[in-house]
C-alpha cells in the first residue's frame, strides 16, 4: 500500500472490507485472514502473489516478467548485479480510450487494456502509462507525448507536483487531464489544477469530484515517426 501510495482505510473500501480489517492486525503486528488476503489480490491484480507469501519474487509481477527478459548488467568488477536487473520494471501502455474511465482503468489494469509495455532503466516505481492529448501542458508536454503515473490518493498530494486527475463532471462524464496541483485559496475543500501553457487558465475543484489521481513520474515523446 505504501508503494501504490494507498491509505488503510482506502484500501479497506476498494477490497470491500469492514473499517479495521486491515489497520487492527497492522497496529497489532498479527495475521490477516486468507479470505481478506484473496480480497485484497483480487483488486490490486498487479502484485505477485508468491512475493507476499515469502517475498522470494518481485512485488510486481511485470517485474517478475522483466527480469526474465532483461539484459545482464555488470558492476565495475565485472559481477553481475541482481539489483540492477530487478531494476528494469516494465511498464504497461494502457489504451485510455478503451476504458470507462480513468478510475475504472486504476480499477481493473486487466491485461486485455495493455497496448504494450515500456521499459526505461532507473524510472521510478510505476502502475502504468498513457498518452497525453490537449496543450495544456505545453511546451513541457504536447499532445501525443506518453506519462508514465504512480497511482496516488487525494490524501498523499505533493503539492506543486504535476498529476494525472480524472475530475467528475456529473453522472455521466469525466474530465482527465495532466496539471499541476496546488494549494486553493477557496481551501482544504478544494485544489487549484493549474496548466503550464499560459494560455490555460488555472481552476480549483472540490476534492471530493476528484475520482482518481497519479503523480506523473516521467513521459516520453518522439521527435519524428521515420
Amino acid at each position: 500500500m505504501e508503494f501504490k501510495g494507498v491509505t488503510v482505510s482506502v484500501a479497506e473500501k476498494e477490497i470491500g472490507v469492514a473499517n479495521g480489517t486491515l489497520s487492527k492486525p497492522f497496529k497489532a503486528n498479527t495475521t490477516i485472514k486468507t479470505d481478506t488476503l484473496e480480497k485484497f489480490l483480487n483488486i490490486y491484480t498487479d502484485i505477485n502473489p508468491f512475493w507476499v507469501l515469502d517475498s522470494s519474487n518481485a512485488m510486481i509481477k511485470s517485474d517478475v516478467e522483466s527480469i526474465k527478459d532483461s539484459v545482464q548488467v555488470y558492476n565495475t568488477k565485472g559481477r553481475k548485479t541482481k539489483d540492477a536487473v530487478m531494476s528494469m520494471q516494465e511498464v504497461p501502455f494502457y489504451n485510455l480510450e478503451a476504458t470507462a474511465g480513468l478510475q475504472e482503468l486504476f480499477n481493473s489494469g486487466k491485461p486485455q487494456k495493455v497496448l504494450d509495455t515500456i521499459k526505461i532503466p532507473n524510472l521510478p516505481k510505476c502502475d502504468g502509462a498513457l498518452t497525453v492529448t490537449g496543450d495544456s501542458m505545453y511546451p513541457l508536454l504536447k499532445s501525443g507525448d506518453i506519462v508514465l503515473y504512480k497511482q496516488t490518493s487525494v490524501d498523499s498530494i505533493f503539492y506543486g507536483e504535476m498529476y494525472l486527475v480524472s475530475v467528475k463532471i456529473d453522472d455521466w462524464e469525466e474530465y482527465v487531464t495532466v496539471k499541476y496541483v496546488q494549494k486553493s485559496d477557496k481551501g482544504e475543500d478544494f485544489v487549484k489544477l493549474v496548466s503550464q501553457n499560459q494560455h490555460h487558465q488555472s481552476k480549483d475543484i472540490k476534492v471530493k469530484n476528484i475520482q482518481a489521481i497519479a503523480m506523473v513520474k516521467a513521459s516520453v515523446r518522439f521527435n519524428t515517426m521515420f
